[in-house]
């Protein structure tokens, strides 16, 4: 019920973050690429999705692998163009422990351990957040990438958390233990990272609320 609850709230701060969105660009911004309104939208149906317990190996894996190329693809381009050592520096640990979990999961597919083939490229909604901060300026660009972090981290949680405790394959539930952690980690250093930078400070009190919702949607899920 709790997950449910969470899940609604998020869904409101959407449809709040929607609206704030379409004014804005009525108001004549039209230089601004899609908005954090969009990893929102895509973060709120990863929780919907997480929150229901997937127990199916063959989503988890699909889940997991394009994930983990979603935050290393993204990860790198923050090593490119970041201004911060704090944000590379996350990047790069961010890009070690996604790969290391990539590799481990294919050794289990590899090994017939997991269902597979694994996927060698994005969904749509992974394309369309990483484009998004393709499109961020430069000034933008440290704190739109630590707001789809911090995001995609939680849903990530929701995932691996749920399918340790749920899966239906014995292997893949202790992968998704062991990963847990690490992932949990992220999330904690992105967050802080987030809520530190300057854009946030000139953005006000409201934007943090809307990954800090998603972060309360996973903790709910791990009680």
């Amino acid at each position: 019920m709790r997950i449910a609850i969470a899940v609604l709230a998020t869904a409101s701060l959407l449809a709040a973050c929607n609206q704030k969105a379409g004014e804005q660009r009525a108001e004549g911004q039209k230089n601004e690429p899609a908005n954090i309104a969009q990893d929102v939208a895509g973060a709120a149906t990863g929780v919907a999705t997480g929150a229901t317990g997937a127990v199916n190996a063959d989503a988890f894996v699909r889940d997991a692998a394009i994930g983990g190329l979603y935050e290393i693809e993204s990860s790198k381009l923050a090593l490119q163009r970041s201004k911060s050592p704090d944000v590379k520096k996350a990047a790069q640990m961010i890009i070690d422990d996604h790969t290391a979990a990539n590799d481990k999961l294919k050794g289990l597919v590899t090994a017939g351990k997991a269902p597979g083939p694994l996927p060698t490229e994005l969904d749509e909604r992974r394309k369309g957040m990483l484009d998004n901060l393709k499109g961020a300026a430069a000034n933008d660009f440290d704190d739109r990438y630590l707001d789809q972090q911090t995001m995609a981290h939680h849903e990530a949680l929701l995932a691996f958390n749920g399918y340790a405790k749920t899966g239906d394959n014995a292997d893949l539930k202790a992968f998704a233990a062991e990963t847990a952690p690490k992932l949990e980690h992220h999330a904690e250093m992105v967050t802080k990272l987030d809520r530190s930078t300057n854009a946030d400070d000139e953005a006000g009190a409201g934007k943090p609320a809307q990954p800090n919702a998603i972060g309360r949607a996973a903790e709910d899920a791990r009680h």
